[in-house]
């Protein structure tokens, strides 16, 4: 796996040039055109220093919406904040959005708070867990990460020679839909949205398709693999449990122990008192 990358290290980064006239600079979401303009902006997120556009092929981890990225970014040239080119460029709102056309989405800075303190809310396009930016509508619970948003309901991959197009969200849940079908990428089966093939059965995993997004298929990085909040507390909890009947075991240990020497003392003197005995 690549170290996250830190923009102080580097001595010969130069940033991007953003011109108008060029369409390929410009980050464009499905339904609200959004760009920044010059060779640098002040984002809100970080205020105190301004960010740089810069391509360099590292993993690195937006400070917006906490998800992966590689390649370009916006990047502080002072510190070690980062933040996807689309999650900079986010606009305020998405109206007609493919993925949820009957309502407005807004654009959140902060998350909603974790359920509890455990359970972090999650994408209803890819289905990780939400812990940053985010799109999400008033009217109802839906809610969508900035990247998930660059997606569309027809993608051409190069992970695939046809056109995939986005199954219904009822379809993904029920069976011998989507959501039975392994993906062709990682192999697995897992909630959230889902790509078919409209030519064969290949599927693909809307979490999956974000590397074509998010900059890591570009530069050869495979998605790194974030250990399960569930998995680590049954972990610990299990060593606590293992350690506290460890304990219990040698005290019960130590009780016998002392047992029975006072049981073979007890006996001594008792033989001790027979043989006195006339």
């Amino acid at each position: 796996m690549r170290r996250h990358t830190s923009l102080k290290s580097q001595t010969s980064l130069r940033p991007m040039k953003r011109s108008s006239s060029s369409p390929a600079a410009a980050v464009e979401f499905p339904t609200s055109p959004q760009s920044a303009s010059g060779d640098g902006m002040l984002h809100y997120a970080h205020s105190e220093h301004p960010l740089l556009q810069v391509t360099l092929p590292e993993l690195f981890t937006c400070g917006g919406c906490k998800e992966y990225g590689a390649g370009r970014r916006f990047a502080c040239a002072q510190c070690d904040f980062q933040l996807h080119d689309f999650c900079a460029a986010s606009p305020p709102v998405l109206n007609s959005h493919p993925f949820h056309g009957q309502h407005q989405l807004v654009f959140h800075a902060k998350p909603k708070s974790a359920k509890g303190g455990i359970s972090w809310p999650r994408c209803d396009v890819c289905g990780k867990s939400s812990k940053g930016f985010a799109f999400r509508c008033r009217a109802c619970s839906f809610q969508m990460h900035p990247c998930c948003a660059m997606l569309t309901t027809e993608v051409h991959f190069p992970a695939h020679p046809h056109a995939l197009r986005l199954l219904p969200a009822v379809s993904t849940m029920g069976a011998g839909s989507g959501a039975a079908a392994s993906c062709g990428e990682c192999n697995k089966k897992r909630s959230g949205r889902v790509y078919r093939c409209t030519v064969c059965e290949y599927h693909l995993h809307a979490v999956c398709a974000k590397v074509f997004i998010n900059g890591l298929q570009a530069n050869g990085i495979p998605t790194p693999q974030r250990p399960s909040t569930l998995g680590t507390a049954a972990r610990l909890a299990g060593q606590v449990v293992i350690e506290f009947i460890g304990g219990l075991i040698e005290g019960l240990g130590e009780g016998v122990g002392e047992a029975l020497v006072q049981n073979i003392a007890r006996g001594r003197c008792v033989s001790r008192r027979r043989i006195q005995q006339p």
